[in-house]
Order: structure tokens, then sequence, then C-alpha cells
């Protein structure tokens, strides 16, 4: 028997789950995760924490994590309290709740594309309608095209992300005061990559005071070098936290979670000096590509976007067959690669060289 012989609701039949190849090649670099393992202080500070905690797991853990929402909120600044944010097993879980609490069947929500693309499937995953709206050629999002999408449309969430997933653009504080002052609903700021922008001024949650329907939405996987401990978190307004507490499962992070999490708050100091060596990597790289013909997006994240390329399959497989894996994304003719280790990056580039020198077809047009 197949998924077609079961009884799968109607708007999710045909459907494809979300899903990165995970292929066993020497250098990786198509999800965006930190390339450095966590320090030996944070792992010693982990292996201890989750031994204080095994001895109690046949107890549940804090159903309201409050220990970790403190020390997120200390992390965040901006005045925050325990009371304004909330966490849960990575951001995805993070979106879906926020979907849950706000969206549903005979509601809708708004996004601008190209962008991360499980926001529509969690949308569709919750009986929630996708609409979607344009970037500019550039990637950026222009304010007057995004106040009428928003005023035309009048979705219940608004989903802006920045910096950007797969173009790594940046969001001006202008076009989001100008939805968050347009959007009848939830206006959600996905801010997974915020670390590794330039502006650390220009985060969202500054104007969390001023606009009660504002959520800023962060994860500890990529800064923090946690991908595989599975956290993310939001900040708000406590209305929302409270709102999310109705939709979240029981017990939803377990004890093991909230004590990996808190080690690493401990140590976000540490942490976001390998995030400063990551930013000036992928600035390296992007005069790199242009350099040798090549467009690529201007990124404030930890993965660059590039190409234009006639044929971006081509591309990617003959990195491939170089032992390199990058991404393919939603962008005719681009492709994406995570920023790495210092060799890594070498070996992208290498084989690059390799592949533009190979396939001339492929790659007319980033020749032109």
């Amino acid at each position: 028997m197949d998924i077609s012989q079961l009884p799968v609701r109607p708007d999710l039949a045909g459907r494809k789950p979300y899903g990165a190849p995970m292929l066993d090649v020497p250098v990786r670099l198509n999800v965006n995760e930190n390339p450095y393992p966590p320090p030996p202080g944070l792992a010693a500070d982990i292996a201890a924490a989750a031994a204080g905690v095994a001895a109690g797991l046949n107890r549940y853990p804090d159903r309201d994590a409050k220990a970790l929402r403190a020390a997120l909120a200390g992390y965040l600044g901006h005045g925050l309290t325990t009371e304004q944010v909330w966490a849960a097993n990575g951001s995805n879980e993070i979106i879906q709740q926020l979907l849950l609490a706000f969206g549903g069947p005979g509601r809708s929500a708004l996004g601008f594309e190209p962008s991360y693309s499980m926001h529509p499937i969690i949308s569709r995953g919750t009986g929630t309608s996708w609409l979607a709206a344009p970037r500019n050629a550039d990637f950026t999002i222009d304010r007057d095209v995004a106040v009428a999408a928003v005023t035309e449309q009048r979705p219940d969430l608004v989903f802006l992300t920045s910096p950007n997933n797969p173009t790594g653009t940046a969001l001006p504080a202008g076009v989001l005061t100008a939805v968050c002052a347009a959007a009848p609903g939830m206006v959600v700021v996905d801010e997974a990559y915020a670390e590794f922008a330039r502006d650390q001024d220009g985060t969202a949650l500054r104007l969390l005071p001023e606009f009660g329907r504002l959520v800023v939405v962060r994860t500890m996987s990529k800064a923090f070098a946690l991908a595989g401990a599975r956290v993310g978190y939001l900040a708000a307004d406590p209305a929302v936290v409270q709102a999310m507490q109705l939709v979240r499962l029981p017990y939803h992070l377990s004890a093991m979670t909230q004590a990996v999490a808190l080690a690493g708050v401990r140590h976000s100091a540490e942490l976001l000096t390998q995030v400063a060596a990551l930013r000036d990597s992928r600035d390296e790289l992007v005069r790199w590509l242009r350099g040798v013909g090549l467009s690529a997006a201007d990124s404030d994240a930890n993965f660059v976007l590039f190409g234009e390329f006639d044929d971006g399959h081509a591309v990617w497989r003959g990195l491939l067959d170089r032992g390199v894996l990058i991404r393919e994304v939603n962008v005719p003719g681009w492709l994406r690669v995570s920023i790495g280790t210092g060799q890594e990056m070498a070996a992208f580039r290498a084989a690059l060289t390799e592949v533009l020198q190979a396939w001339p077809a492929a790659t007319a047009g980033a020749a032109q």
C-alpha cells in the first residue's frame, strides 16, 4: 500500500514533504548549519547538564520551560521578560504553533517569495490558505507592494523573513513598520539568521513595544551551533505566549532539550565569536564569486545565493560529483551555498572553478 491508498486530507494529496538531500559527501554545504561543533567548554557544560537531568527523567519536565525562557529573554535584551518569550522544538514548531493559534481553516497567511519554503508547507499543513506576493528582481521587498498586498488580501498572518532564506537579504526597517501598521492580523518576522546580520540594531525586536501583534522568531540551530538540539523561540507580547499555550502539546520541550539550550545560552558570547568569523568568510565568498564573473546576492546570513545559470542543476550535479553538496532552491538559475570552514570553502571554490570550466553551456547565463 502507498500513501495514495490512504484517506489523506484532499488538500494534502499529491504534495511532497520538505527535505534537503542527506548525502554522505566530504563537503556538505546545503542546510545552513554552523560548520563548527560546540566549543569544548560548551560540550562539557552540556554533558554535565545532561547528567544532572538524567536522574530525574522519570518525571515530566517543566511544562512552561521558565528557566530557559528567562535565559533567552536575557540574551535577547530589549527589556524582554520571561512572559514575552516562548520556546519549542525548533523554530518550525514555533511557526506551527503560531499557525495553529492564529491560522487554520478559513484563514490565510501571506509571504513574499522566494522565501523560506516551510512557511507555506506548515501553513497548508494547518489548513491555512497560503498567499504569495512577489519580491523585486534583487530579492528585496518593495514597501508599497507589500502594503498593497496586505491591504488587499487582509491575511490573518504575514510572514517576513530577515535575513531572508534563500536569498540572504535583510529587511529594511521602513518595510517592516509599514507592514505592521497595515496588517489586520499577526506579523511574524522570522529572524533565524539574525546573529549573522551586519546591522544588529535592525532587529524587529525593537518594534515589539509599538506593535502588539508583532512576533519575532529565532532559533538556536545556526549561531548557537545547536541544530541537533532542535530549539526555537519567539519574542512577543505576553498575550501571544498565552495563545501558544493553548495549542502546545503537553510537556512539549523535554528536560534534556531545556538543559542543552540553557548551556548554549550560558556560552553565547563565545559562540558569537564564531559568528563573526563566519560573517567575514561569507563576505569573502561574495567577493570571490563576483570576481569570477558570477552574480551573488548581498547576504546578511550564513549562506550565499549565487548564479545566474542556464542549467543550475548541471552545476549542482558537477559540484556533487566533486564531493561538494550545496542546495538547489526555488529560484531558477540560482544556487545556495552555506558558509563552511576555511577548508570546506576552499574545496567549494576549487570544485566550482572546475565546473565553470567543464560546463560552459550550463553556466552561459553567468558569463553574460
